[in-house]
């Protein structure tokens, strides 16, 4: 079994709920961009906007004076793939004409000119399940069935995206676990995680340091590593490509260990 690729989390925003503020300055960013590329990392996704439960809107000039210098001074040191986090296609394309290789959209190209910048930029994007909006989402968000719901809803936005000319190769897939789902919700995702890898499309994953981890062990936020590598094999080990994490190292590690014993049980 190849082990899943490692995307490390570099937020550049006042608000998030595990680093909040902690990378605001671009000296701060560099050291941590450095840290993660020692530890292991694969792909660093840079975000300019929290979509934490009730987190507020940003306005596409604050998200581009956030993003577009750290990704442009990454660039200047390190060769490493970089991933913008935003659902805002000005931000899409100023990110990959700066340098960056992925977008990652918490809104899955539904804002106007989503999907038509989307295909233009010729980058993969991930595509990401989200009920509501960052504002709402935790209102006691309802299913018929969260897993076929879910699965129906990524499947038709991948779809749309082929019709709209983005490569299959260059669709990526996220349940998105906190996006408005309980935890038991989150839960019955992450056991079937295995059907969304089915769908034929690289499948990221991110539950580092969630709510839902929270809930279950009764840990805030910053005491949610164990809970995180918990999550993190049991998605990899169910078929997820990529696991976005604040840890690189740890999940690097537990990761290596799992692989190890992989390569040598089949």
């Amino acid at each position: 079994m190849q082990r899943c690729q490692v995307m490390g989390i570099l937020n550049v925003t006042p608000d998030s709920f595990s680093d909040a503020g902690k990378f605001l300055q671009l000296d701060r960013c560099l050291k941590h961009v450095e840290k993660m590329i020692a530890e292991g990392v694969d792909i660093i996704d840079i975000g300019g906007e929290s979509t934490r439960p009730g987190a507020a809107k940003v306005n596409v000039t604050e998200e581009l004076n956030r993003v577009i210098p750290v990704i442009e001074a990454i660039r200047q040191r390190f060769d490493i793939p970089l991933s913008i986090d935003t659902c805002k296609p000005l931000v899409m394309q100023a990110a990959v004409n700066a340098g960056v290789n992925m977008v990652n959209d918490v809104l899955a190209l539904r804002a106007d000119e989503g999907l038509s910048t989307g295909a233009s930029l010729d980058v993969p994007v991930c595509l990401m399940h989200m009920q509501g909006s960052p504002r709402d989402m935790q209102n006691e968000p309802t299913y018929s069935s969260v897993v076929d719901d879910v699965k129906d809803f990524l499947s038709q936005r991948a779809k749309a995206c082929l019709k709209a000319g983005i490569k299959t190769e260059n669709i990526i897939i996220d349940p998105g676990f906190g996006f408005g789902k309980t935890l038991q919700q989150n839960l019955s995702l992450l056991a079937a995680i295995s059907q969304f890898s089915s769908l034929g499309y690289t499948l990221l994953v991110g539950l580092s340091r969630k709510s839902m981890l929270g809930l279950i062990t009764g840990k805030p936020a910053e005491q949610r590593l164990a809970g995180s590598i918990a999550g993190a094999l049991i998605a990899a080990s169910k078929g997820a490509d990529i696991l976005r994490v604040h840890d690189v190292a740890q999940t690097v590690d537990a990761l290596k260990i799992m692989s190890a014993v992989d390569s040598v049980s089949q």
